[in-house]
């Protein structure tokens, strides 16, 4: 029950994307996020790679960023130091909150973290494939979001499609698509020349 209460605590962790949609122009907060990640993980299923264990993306999806309610949320495109800075912050949350459960119970959902974040199997690579789409798909359709409020450019998003197409190719084809429209769009920066 401690952990499930835990838990509850990443609706108040807020992310940059803003989320889309009539009334809903503000901050989205990482529980929204790992949900959204659980119905883009059923509804692309047939994206994935053969033989996926859709339960265990899911398992991945609705937990990765429970570290997220000590280390907080970091933008995608912070610089290396931030980045690294951040990993130690979600290694020290994650044994925290790991801990709350019992033994066995936190090994195995530890185990499923440290899966999603080493991106080895086919599983933690679509993971990671949906979790690098959705907040693409939520820039193009906020007319640009964090892109815009942070100056991102194009290169900078397709450096991360690469990770996309790891996970699924043909989610990777989409985002870089998505990557063209936005462009097209005029809600994302071309690379610079």
């Amino acid at each position: 029950m401690r952990f499930i209460a835990e838990a509850g605590r990443l609706r108040g962790v807020l992310r940059q994307t803003v989320l889309a949609g009539p009334g809903l122009d503000r901050p989205e907060n990482s529980a929204e996020h790992s949900w959204h990640l659980a119905v883009m993980a059923l509804v692309l299923a047939e994206h994935a790679p053969p033989g996926i264990d859709l339960g265990r993306v899911t398992g991945m999806v609705l937990i990765h960023d429970l570290v997220e309610i000590d280390a907080g949320d970091l933008f995608l495109y912070a610089d290396q130091e931030q980045q690294e800075q951040q990993e130690i912050a979600e290694r020290a949350a994650a044994e925290r909150i790991f801990a709350l459960l019992p033994a066995q119970q936190g090994s195995v959902l530890r185990h499923l973290w440290e899966e999603f974040m080493a991106r080895q199997s086919p599983e933690a690579k679509f993971a990671r494939a949906l979790d690098r789409l959705q907040p693409m798909l939520e820039n193009l359709n906020t007319g640009g979001g964090t892109w815009r409020r942070h100056g991102v450019t194009a290169d900078k998003v397709l450096a991360k499609v690469e990770l996309i197409e790891d996970g699924s190719p043909s989610l990777g084809a989409l985002a870089r698509s998505v990557v063209r429209r936005a462009i097209a769009a005029g809600v994302l920066a071309p690379a610079p020349a």
